[in-house]
């Protein structure tokens, strides 16, 4: 991907998880079956989604995205991270690249899909009279679309300019998978436009987003706290928390990888909450959605007979 003009390096070493053989067997275990749950999880959301009429609304077109974005996220970065565990830990220039490109752009589209969701919410129980009309299809698609291509912009003009930098050792990441932030203290070019392009990303992908799903999410509140029964509070509620727990997760571990280490904190320590992102996150947005959310729940039982057991 790189001409020789830029970069020495043909490939770069990752961090091992451990160097004990029996720990390594653990890790690739729990790793695939991880996988394995997120692959499956999230193919069957988007299946139950597609084959089931009564689901074709805005909160589970945007649930599909994210289904999506998820599959797209860890078959990035697991099967890698299951190779290196059972042969060499490395991953050749193009390929770190590559894995940057399509990690990052999935977790840009996710944090704009958050706040999608975040107004979809709002607009459901602040808005009930309008929301068909705010909601309508062709401004579904509108968004869905804009997510992943303003995160895709992002990332192409980040990995553009990545590729201008110069690799010439060492050639150690400082992590179990390719990241911006622990790919540029590698580089022996100057890197302050592309650590300038990170922090503008924070500000953006991170600090606005998280801003404006606690804006939507204060007018929800706001909002349910006006319904009169306690069945109706708790039925609105119920509509969001789902939405609630995973934006916490991501946000905690998202938090403390990127902005922290704004501030000092060291990104050695932030490895582990990385991995919760990329791997364990979307393994158990499926359960977190289906468990407690009863319309797919009513879906999979139909797709799936033998689950009513």
């Amino acid at each position: 991907m790189a001409s020789n003009n830029h970069s020495t390096v043909a490939e770069f070493i990752l961090q091992r998880f451990s160097e004990n053989p029996q720990v390594q067997v653990l890790i690739f275990s729990l790793f695939l079956g991880l996988f394995i749950m997120a692959f499956t999880g999230n193919s069957v959301i988007i299946t139950v989604i597609s084959l089931n009429p009564g689901l074709h609304t805005p909160m589970y077109f945007f649930l599909i995205n994210l289904a999506s974005l998820d599959i797209l996220s860890t078959s990035t970065v697991v099967p890698k991270l299951l190779q290196n565990l059972v042969t060499k830990n490395t991953i050749s220039y193009g390929g770190c690249i590559a894995q940057m490109y399509f990690l990052t752009w999935c977790l840009g589209s996710e944090l704009l899909l958050f706040t999608t969701m975040a107004y979809d919410r709002y607009a459901a129980i602040c808005r009930p009279l309008l929301y068909t009309a705010i909601m309508n299809k062709a401004a579904c698609c509108l968004i869905a679309s804009a997510t992943w291509a303003i995160s895709g912009a992002y990332i192409t003009i980040n990995i553009i300019m990545t590729v201008g930098l110069s690799f010439c050792g060492p050639n150690v990441i400082n992590h179990f998978f390719s990241e911006i932030p622990s790919l540029l203290p590698l580089s022996c070019s100057s890197t302050n436009v592309n650590n300038a392009m990170v922090v503008v990303a924070d500000m953006f992908f991170a600090i606005l987003n998280f801003l404006l799903i606690l804006v939507s999410y204060g007018f929800i509140i706001s909002s349910i706290l006006k319904i009169q029964t306690k069945e109706g509070k708790k039925r609105a509620f119920s509509t969001c928390s789902s939405h609630l727990i995973v934006v916490t997760m991501y946000y905690s571990t998202i938090i403390y990888i990127y902005i922290l280490p704004g501030f000092g904190q060291s990104l050695k320590k932030g490895k582990v909450a990385s991995v919760i992102y990329a791997i364990v996150t979307p393994a158990l947005n499926p359960l977190i959605y289906s468990l407690r959310n009863k319309d797919v729940k009513i879906a999979l039982n139909k797709l799936c007979p033998f689950l009513r057991k």
